[in-house]
């Protein structure tokens, strides 16, 4: 297939470029190559293209940010989507919407699944569903819902606490918000067989098993040989931020075992992977881990 990425330079897109680049041909788009919030750019870069299949990763993620600029947040993140949408309509590539699990109110206290009515509390998670919708308007589409990223190409959540602790600082992590994690090289792989079996649908992805921030970072620390009480849990209520964070976003993987498709491994496994990577030296801007 020939593969538009928008967001490559993010750090879903870098992951979904690499593991694409194994099998497709990748065209990784940033906002140097089309600003996706000017609608003829759009349209004009996929005329050029002329891809199969377009992956819709571009948005503004930050929640505190969405909270603090919401007009800016629904330009991107869901005007964006629309225009992506229709242009790839337009040269009749489906679209592949990378969504989140913010979609959700977090009051529950099962595993969410993909029929679970979605009623999110922050500005990004309600611009994230209208792009859902927008999506699902579309005659083939796939929506895949992640949870907390960490993976190469551009510094996150793990990367930097690591370099807070190796720097002699504390690293200070929500203890109380229970969700997935997704290793982005593992939900490439698994949106890669999703779309080459033409499954088309609404899927939750993440890597299997729940954790905390806090039980999530101080494992990577732990991997990584660095002093791991240097990371300190608190209540997010403590985190000073502007945004509410869900203390409940499990999702249950339903749909990916519907359709025969293999679930990522723990997600132990993968950060392993991933920290064993990044004190390799073989990721992007990666610490100089001991």
């Amino acid at each position: 297939m020939k593969v538009a990425i928008t967001g490559a330079a993010g750090l879903m897109g870098y992951g979904l470029a690499e593991v694409f680049a194994e099998r497709h041909t990748v065209s990784p788009l940033t906002r140097e190559d089309a600003d996706l919030t000017v609608r003829p750019a759009v349209f004009r870069i996929f005329d050029r293209i002329r891809p199969d299949l377009v992956i819709h990763s571009a948005a503004i993620p930050d929640l505190d940010t969405c909270e603090a600029e919401p007009a800016r947040a629904f330009l991107v993140n869901v005007h964006g989507t629309r225009f992506v949408a229709e242009a790839a309509q337009a040269v009749g590539a489906a679209v592949a919407y990378i969504s989140s699990d913010a979609v959700f109110s977090g009051l529950k206290n099962t595993p969410y699944t993909e029929s679970d009515p979605p009623i999110p509390p922050t500005v990004y998670g309600r611009t994230k569903l209208r792009g859902e919708k927008i999506v699902a308007e579309m005659p083939g589409h796939y929506i895949f819902r992640v949870s907390v990223l960490f993976g190469p190409g551009k510094t996150n959540f793990i990367e930097k606490g690591l370099r807070q602790i190796e720097a002699g600082e504390n690293y200070a992590v929500a203890r109380d918000q229970l969700g997935g994690a997704t290793y982005t090289l593992d939900a490439g792989r698994a949106i890669m067989s999703v779309v080459e079996a033409r499954r088309f649908g609404l899927y939750h992805l993440a890597n299997q098993g729940a954790c905390t921030r806090y039980e999530l970072a101080r494992a990577a620390v732990e991997l990584a040989g660095l002093e791991a009480t240097k990371v300190i849990g608190k209540p997010a209520s403590q985190m000073a931020r502007r945004a509410v964070r869900l203390k409940y976003a499990v999702m249950e993987m339903r749909a990916l075992r519907e359709a025969g498709i293999a679930l990522p491994r723990h997600w132990k496994e993968a950060l392993a992977n991933y920290v064993s990577r990044l004190r390799a030296g073989n990721a992007e801007a990666a610490p100089r881990l001991k």
